[in-house]
């Protein structure tokens, strides 16, 4: 066993920092739900401008953000694109279908990407009413699912401009899209400009407790105001919240480059073990999906004798499993993560 527990499953299990919570317990709050707790409207002006959008709204998690956007974007029965492996897809529980009445068409490369062509070609303008019209093109900044993936800004503008010509909305799922900025040294509205919404997630590896953000235009975001109250998303003295998010905005941000560079030391210390292999080679950010072809101790095994070992990583159906870096994982707990791998698979 390691001295204390090495946590690898998400970059959610991130605690606040002792300044954070000092920062949190300072706080001056009001009443959010009647527009009046200041670190609440302080957080969503400096992320409106911080991402190149005129407002913003606090909401409490990124699937909540995205479900918003879904159900402001779209009318029952509309069409949205994303990508198959999308969370939006996959990861927020039929969201999309049970609460705004929308079907997804799905399309995509395995680097996270939309295929250009494929895009033009699926949408559909409502002419023919066999059909159902497409509102909007999703996608995701970083890439969760295709292992922490960046998306380079000119393939979004490649994407928007096919959903311009068509008159397509574009919405950002960007819980990570602070990652996608540093990993590739631009400023985030270099990512988010050519996407009539995004989001934002404060408790990944932000290192916030609690929220998100879904930013647009000011009509945008006046509609998403309502579906957060319909969505039971309105908080009140939420400005304790806001103050731990404003902490990590302007102390955690450049840390990030931290994490990618602790998820390559990880990936390439894989690669060195005989019979571990990385399923979407070497991580572009904090995300590191890999498997064991081990006779012994396959994908599954070795994940649980991580476990039993002090080390906690995520299940990525039977064959896979996923390390994600964060501001609780030092490099000397990367160092002891591989020694324990080595140690099971030469058991």
């Amino acid at each position: 066993m390691t001295e204390r527990t090495i946590d690898l499953r998400s970059d959610t299990v991130t605690k606040p920092t002792p300044a954070m919570h000092e920062a949190m317990m300072a706080a001056e709050v009001g009443d959010d739900v009647y527009g009046e707790d200041p670190n609440v409207n302080a957080l969503q002006e400096e992320v409106a401008a911080l991402l190149g959008k005129e407002a913003a709204l606090f909401v409490p998690t990124g699937t909540m953000a995205n479900q918003i956007a879904l159900k402001s974007h779209t009318q029952p029965g509309d069409e949205v694109i994303a990508h198959p492996m999308a969370h939006l897809v996959r990861a927020e529980s039929g969201g999309g279908a049970a609460l705004s009445g929308i079907q997804f068409r799905t399309l995509g490369n395995p680097d996270g990407t939309l295929p250009l062509e494929e895009v033009g070609e699926a949408i559909y303008t409502g002419d023919n009413p066999h059909y159902a019209p497409t509102r909007l093109i999703c996608m995701e900044n970083t890439h969760n699912f295709a292992g922490g993936a960046l998306i380079s800004p000119e393939h979004i503008e490649g994407v928007a401009e096919k959903a311009r010509e068509q008159g397509v909305a574009m919405h950002l799922d960007g819980a990570r899209v602070l990652n996608a900025a540093v990993a590739l040294d631009v400023k985030p509205t270099r990512i988010t400009g050519a996407f009539d919404s995004t989001t934002l997630c404060f408790s990944k590896g932000l290192g916030a407790p609690v929220g998100s953000v879904v930013a647009g235009s000011r009509d945008f975001i006046a509609k998403a105001y309502r579906y957060r109250k319909m969505y039971g998303g309105g908080m009140r003295q939420a400005g304790y919240l806001a103050a731990a998010a404003r902490y990590a905005l302007d102390h955690h941000v450049n840390r990030l480059a931290e994490d990618h560079e602790n998820a390559r030391l990880f990936a390439e210390g894989l690669m060195e073990i005989p019979h571990m292999k990385l399923v979407y080679g070497m991580p572009q950010t904090n995300i590191v999906f890999f498997a064991s072809d081990h006779p012994r101790f396959g994908t599954a095994l070795l994940v649980t004798e991580m476990k039993n070992r002090g080390v906690l990583v995520g299940n990525s159906g039977p064959y896979n499993a996923r390390a994600v870096t964060h501001l609780d994982v030092t490099r000397a707990d990367i160092e002891q993560s591989l020694a324990i791998v080595r140690e099971i698979l030469a058991g």
